[in-house]
């Protein structure tokens, strides 16, 4: 796994669900953080990878990086951002 500049708060996984529920269970992860905190999503390639970041952007979250695990999954960190 890569390096991170960041310390990770938290962790889902999603690779199990399906859009739109992989961004349901993203979003319920992440607002049970304080701002600032970040979570480590793992999703599938394809749908989720496309879906997922933008919707957190979307919600005014900011994606920090995107990371392909190289077995078809990718880890998305993101830090929580308060409205």
């Amino acid at each position: 796994m890569a390096e991170l500049d960041f310390e990770v708060t938290d962790e889902v996984d999603i690779t199990d669900k399906v859009c739109p529920l992989t961004f349901v269970k993203a979003k319920v992860a992440i607002e049970e953080l304080e701002d600032g905190e970040i979570l480590a999503v793992r999703m599938n390639d394809g749908e989720p990878v496309q879906n997922v970041p933008r919707s957190m952007k979307e919600e005014g979250h900011k994606v920090l990086k995107l990371t392909d695990n190289e077995d078809g999954t990718y880890t998305m960190y993101v830090r929580k951002v308060e409205d």
